[in-house]
């Protein structure tokens, strides 16, 4: 048993189903890319990247 096979299978599941938890919800992901950047993901498939003012609270 490769763990780390597992552990990227159980990653990408993971994924696909905040995918669909959005959609039902017609909300959106939030992930971060392999090049850094944190963007909102929507159901139509529409990427749109976060700036530190997008995520500031203040």
């Amino acid at each position: 048993m490769n763990q780390f096979k597992d552990l990227q299978k159980l990653i990408k599941l993971t994924g696909d189903r905040a995918k669909l938890d959005a959609k039902a919800n017609e909300t959106y992901i939030v992930y971060k890319t392999a090049e850094g950047q944190i963007v909102k993901e929507y159901s139509d498939g529409n990427i749109i990247p976060i700036t530190e003012r997008d995520s500031s609270h203040a």
